[in-house]
């Protein structure tokens, strides 16, 4: 993501926000739907190889942040969800490798994709039968309608505003992403756990060093 010009990522910024790109052109404008799902990657650092334990990474604290920084912060506020993804070890690749293959009669231990889409599927239906829409769709208003949060939920993400410096748009991602934790387990309400997850789950809104 960050290889790409800074005007076409900051174009993106519209779309996320309202579903529709408006174009003006001299005396005419005209507007198009545009709703997507963004899915975009990026390297730790310019050499990719940051936090490796071989330590083959050598780029400065400085130049982890002007690499970080391509991606504006208005941007990273209107992306739902931003994970890090460590390098899997030689060991649980190999063993992963020969976990495929799964003889007759013996029960898988992870859930398989078939598992994950029903539930995915339920949340879904409870999402629409609820407010009409999906989690993603909610307004600010609709947020504070069908996100509310009990004492403890409300002081976690209280204390997770104070320490990284959430901006409103990113405290309306997280409860719409904390639903949406709640939901894919069944729960009726937002809990201290779905909090915490979403939460979890902005990891560019955390300090880079």
């Amino acid at each position: 993501m960050p290889e790409f010009p800074r005007n076409a990522l900051e174009a993106l910024r519209e779309p996320l926000e309202t579903g529709v790109v408006v174009v003006a052109r001299l005396k005419r404008t005209c507007e198009f739907p545009a709703r997507f799902q963004l899915v975009a990657a990026m390297n730790p650092c310019p050499c990719g190889y940051a936090g490796d334990r071989r330590g083959r990474c050598h780029c400065t604290a400085e130049q982890i942040i002007r690499y970080r920084n391509r991606i504006s912060g208005p941007l990273i506020d209107r992306i739902d969800i931003h994970i890090e993804i460590a390098p899997l070890p030689l060991e649980d690749l190999m063993a992963e490798a020969q976990e495929r293959v799964v003889p007759p009669g013996v029960a898988r231990t992870a859930e398989d994709s078939e598992a994950v889409a029903r539930r995915v599927a339920a949340a879904r239906n409870v999402q629409l039968q609820r407010q009409g829409k999906l989690n993603a769709r909610l307004s600010p208003d609709e947020v504070t309608r069908f996100c509310g949060l009990a004492k403890e939920p409300r002081a976690l993400l209280a204390a997770a505003i104070a320490r990284l410096g959430l901006s409103a748009r990113a405290y309306h991602r997280v409860l719409k992403v904390a639903r949406t934790c709640a939901d894919l387990s069944h729960a009726p309400e937002i809990r201290t756990v779905d909090v915490a997850e979403a939460v979890k789950l902005r990891t560019l809104d955390r300090p880079t060093c």
